[in-house]
């Protein structure tokens, strides 16, 4: 299983930086296009659609128009509308639960997440024109949130941060995840060949305490989208979204904290 893991992870970062850094812009849509299908499928068997592969096509048609004919500059309502989405409808699930599998509201809620799942795509697409080396800044801000809430729930977790939905992750292992990630994007802001990263612009021009709450958000941003799909699964009694990825599950499993937390950094990139 680890070997598979570990075979799996390498090849997905071959393909990352081939796509990242082959200098085609239209390549890197169709190939963002394929994962967001691929995300999309997942997400709408976790809410139980009959047609899950019609639906993933029909976004993911939709997802190439925006990109190829639409204005990627002027898209700040859809990433604002995704925070919302996150903020009032998302978030509070976590707390009350999810609607019946067969209710109105499980297909309200299926469409709601299919605007998030987008947001994200998009914002990866956005992030990208920025540049490759900007993109990666914003991802290693969630998997450093991820390994650092691995490690440290591991070695220091005791208080449960949702029990009913995750029980493996802890308030113990959020802090450390907190501080992996303020670690290592200060670190990043000292080193002058990251001048054009996320986290030196964030500093530069909102100063540390600007920087410690844009991180601190983006590190709770994705602890909830973490959560949120575990949610998913567990109300649909999945393990994992899909086995597309040998050893790591499906697409939706490795992007889950991503969701949330790009719109929310394209957001923050524009005031910046």
């Amino acid at each position: 299983m680890l070997k598979t893991r570990i075979i799996t992870a390498v090849v997905l970062l071959a393909v990352l930086l081939s796509v990242l850094y082959a200098k085609s812009f239209a390549f890197f849509a169709i190939a963002a296009a394929v994962f967001y299908a691929a995300a999309a499928w997942e997400s709408f068997r976790l809410f139980g659609n009959k047609h899950p592969a019609i639906g993933a096509v029909l976004w993911a048609v939709a997802f190439l128009f925006l990109v190829f004919k639409g204005d990627l500059a002027r898209m700040q309502l859809v990433f604002a509308l995704c925070a919302a989405i996150w903020l009032i409808r998302l978030v509070p699930s976590l707390r009350v639960g999810l609607p019946s599998p067969d209710s109105f509201g499980n297909r309200l809620l299926t469409g709601i997440y299919a605007i998030a799942v987008l947001g994200c795509f998009l914002a990866i697409v956005v992030l990208f024109r920025h540049s490759p080396l900007y993109l990666l800044s914003v991802l290693a801000i969630v998997w450093a949130a991820d390994i650092g809430a691995y490690f440290s729930g591991k070695a220091f977790g005791k208080h449960k941060l949702a029990p009913s939905i995750s029980p493996g992750k802890s308030w113990e292992g959020a802090a450390g995840g907190a501080i992996a990630v303020l670690v290592l994007a200060a670190g990043s802001t000292m080193w002058p060949l990251l001048a054009d990263t996320f986290a030196t612009r964030v500093r530069g021009a909102w100063g540390w305490g600007g920087f410690f709450i844009v991180m601190i958000l983006l590190v709770a941003a994705s602890i909830v989208g973490d959560l949120f799909e575990s949610q998913l699964k567990r109300r649909a009694s999945f393990k994992d979204s899909s086995n597309l990825l040998p050893g790591h599950g499906g697409v939706l499993d490795r992007i889950d904290a991503l969701i949330p937390v790009l719109p929310l950094a394209v957001l923050f990139d524009s005031w910046l």
